[in-house]
């Protein structure tokens, strides 16, 4: 049995059972790949797959155990490997980071540059997704450190924390009518032409609930999972825009300046709770944990260390009185 083996099966499974493409990836070959797969189960004494001809179709059970087994034993290797890399290298390397538009945009500028002003050699790479990419990116670990409002806390091989709290604003031309509302309703809102987030992102989910609770049936012409897109449109005139706060805070800092005016809406849709995610189990480089604590002060390396050693998934309302600890509460 060797690491080359354990390799191959778990990408072939990664693949779809697709020994092709397993091949292409680990660029070898795809005799070279049934070969090691066919040599492992024989020294196991059990087959991982079911074949059909030469094709895998599916994994057995045994297989799905052992893959559990393969998946914790290459995670420990890239551990090994990464902390090689923190004493050998500590202040090189590359952070991946995995996120949402929103995010990317308006939140991370700062941190991103204050952790190249202090780690000038560490490479940053910026993944954009919506939030179950964003969990697929870490799980796979083609990212070191999520950050999304929704989707996270719901994957159990995450490490998921609260990072900062946000509110949906109206957007509107300055000239419009609810331009100078202090706190629209529902029924003001549901009577206008609206532009949304996508309902997979941004906290849209707490706005459609809103509108369902008073059973209204708001009029969209545009979802978008770009807050830019949003204004856009809004300027257009194709109706009023409904996006986070953040994302408006270039056009409050223009005051009177601006075309656009923002207005609150948490007395209608609640606050949002934006978190930060890790694989569980891989071992974060030191430059890693800085970023986070850049994110939010609270989230610095000794809670981190314990939050990735717990068992447990940390609930999504983890800022809320009955959170598990409250060391968790931003």
């Amino acid at each position: 049995m060797n690491l080359l083996q354990l390799r191959f099966v778990h990408e072939a499974v990664r693949r779809n059972l697709n020994l092709t493409e397993t091949a292409r990836a680990l660029h070898t070959s795809q005799p070279g790949v049934s070969k090691a797969i066919r040599e492992l189960e024989q020294e196991l004494g059990v087959d991982l797959f079911v074949r059909y001809g030469k094709r895998l179709t599916h994994v057995t059970e045994p297989g799905q155990r052992m893959l559990a087994s393969v998946e914790t034993i290459l995670r420990e290797v890239a551990n090994l490997k990464r902390i090689g890399d923190e004493f050998a290298a500590r202040d090189t390397g590359t952070l991946s980071i995995a996120t949402t538009h929103t995010q990317a945009r308006y939140f991370l500028p700062g941190p991103v540059t204050e952790l190249r002003r202090r780690f000038p050699q560490v490479q940053v790479v910026l993944h954009q997704g919506v939030p179950e990419q964003v969990a697929t990116m870490l799980k796979t670990e083609v990212a070191d450190i999520g950050l999304a409002t929704e989707a996270l806390a719901a994957h159990a091989e995450l490490v998921t924390l609260p990072c900062y709290e946000w509110q949906h604003v109206l957007v509107v031309p300055r000239a419009h009518a609810l331009a100078a509302a202090r706190r629209p309703t529902l029924e003001q809102l549901a009577a206008e032409t609206l532009v949304l987030y996508h309902p997979t992102v941004t906290g849209r989910t707490r706005i459609d609930q809103a509108f369902a609770r008073a059973r209204l049936a708001p009029r969209v012409a545009l979802e978008a999972i770009d807050s830019d897109v949003i204004k856009t449109y809004v300027r257009l005139g194709l109706g009023i825009g409904i996006v986070a706060e953040q994302a408006m805070a270039e056009e409050a800092a223009q005051g009177d300046a601006s075309d656009l005016v923002s207005v609150p809406l948490g007395h209608l849709f609640g606050t949002n709770v934006t978190r930060v995610a890790f694989k569980r189990g891989v071992f974060p480089r030191h430059f890693v944990l800085a970023f986070a604590e850049l994110l939010a002060p609270r989230l610095n390396a000794t809670l981190l260390e314990r939050a990735l050693t717990r068992r447990e998934a940390l609930p999504d309302d983890a800022g809320a009185k009955n959170s598990p600890s409250d060391d968790y509460v931003l």
